[in-house]
């Protein structure tokens, strides 16, 4: 079982960007000090729900700063970017890191971040499959040239070519982010794993799971490849560890409210569509009851459960819940000493 943490560098209220960042950061340090497998980096715009513009940035500091973890993006926003860019960046990451990147793309939402970025509704309602595909055909082809809807261009070499990492992977690892039964088919005819959302419950993951198995094999793959390809599936959830569980929950219900109401109201539509909006108190109480939130023994069956439920044997985990600093050091550092023994 691979678990990791999921980073939002969440803007609490009463808190500065600043402060957000330079947590997201420790997060991940203590994160490879504490022996956890991975850190997840969210890409947000123009919003205090989360304060990272640039996942793949923030992951190039942090592959300086650790030498074991894993570090992905949670996702990088496709559709708000050139995917030859990101591209490149992400096989510059490969390359240099020995292989320690992994790109998770998504299609992000209908927000104002299409307009700012000059690509346009069109990109998210329908251009993430082109995009998605150059971007595939940018990690593991020598020369890459474009004739689709959004995207032309003349051939031109791939530099750095992923492949040049000696010793290690061809191309650096892609996920994807699925929230519905198009995104669930694209990333099987694709052969990439997926990202599921920690506002799913184990019975949604493990539908979503059995989704993607079927459309991998009407796509022609083998049963050997469904079963490779699927140990890379991520499930996302919170974590927040106490001695007694009534204590994990009340310390998100205390924080985790205030910064849903004032991050999520601060997402704008680039078309004025009416967005529905979770309640922030029941948001909180519900990923209490799903997540590994108590003492590290129900953590653990927790995250076991969710594993023999789904078959997913790979989490990233939110640990800054609580919107301190120390309290996220504490619960990163009990995840890596207390619940990852009692999963061996």
């Amino acid at each position: 079982m691979r678990v990791g943490t999921f980073v939002l560098a969440a803007q609490f209220p009463g808190q500065g960007q600043g402060e957000a960042l330079h947590r997201a950061v420790r997060t991940a340090e203590v994160a490879e000090e504490a022996g956890l497998d991975s850190v997840w980096l969210a890409e947000h715009h123009f919003v205090p729900y989360g304060v990272c513009p640039s996942a793949v940035t923030l992951a190039a500091l942090l592959l300086g700063r650790t030498r074991r973890i894993r570090v992905g993006t949670a996702v990088s926003v496709l559709p708000s970017a050139h995917p030859v860019a990101l591209g490149e960046q992400a096989a510059l990451l490969h390359v240099t890191s020995g292989g320690r990147f992994t790109l998770g793309v998504g299609r992000g939402g209908p927000w104002i971040d299409l307009e700012v970025f000059g690509s346009g509704l069109p990109a998210y309602e329908k251009g993430f499959p082109e995009s998605l595909d150059l971007l595939l055909r940018w990690l593991t082809e020598p020369r890459v040239g474009a004739q689709g809807e959004r995207f032309a261009f003349r051939e031109v070499a791939v530099v750095p070519g992923p492949g040049e990492l000696i010793g290690g992977p061809a191309a650096p690892e892609v996920v994807v982010a699925c929230t519905s039964p198009k995104s669930v088919r694209l990333a099987a005819e694709r052969g990439l794993p997926m990202l599921l959302g920690m506002h799913c419950g184990d019975e949604e993951k493990a539908e979503m799971v059995s989704a993607w198995e079927r459309c991998a094999r009407e796509a022609g793959r083998t049963p050997d490849e469904i079963a490779r390809i699927g140990t890379g599936h991520v499930s996302a959830g919170v974590v927040q560890l106490a001695d007694r569980t009534a204590h994990a929950a009340e310390a998100l219900l205390k924080a985790m409210p205030g910064w849903l109401k004032q991050g999520l109201d601060a997402h704008v539509t680039v078309d004025g569509r009416h967005r529905s909006m979770r309640d922030p108190v029941a948001y909180t109480e519900l990923l209490c009851g799903l997540h590994p939130v108590g003492t590290p023994r129900l953590a653990a069956d927790r995250l076991a459960a969710t594993a023999e439920r789904t078959g997913i044997t790979r989490f990233a985990l939110l640990s800054e819940g609580s919107g301190d600093l120390a309290a996220t050091e504490e619960n990163v550092r009990r995840l890596g000493t207390e619940v990852l023994p009692l999963l061996v």
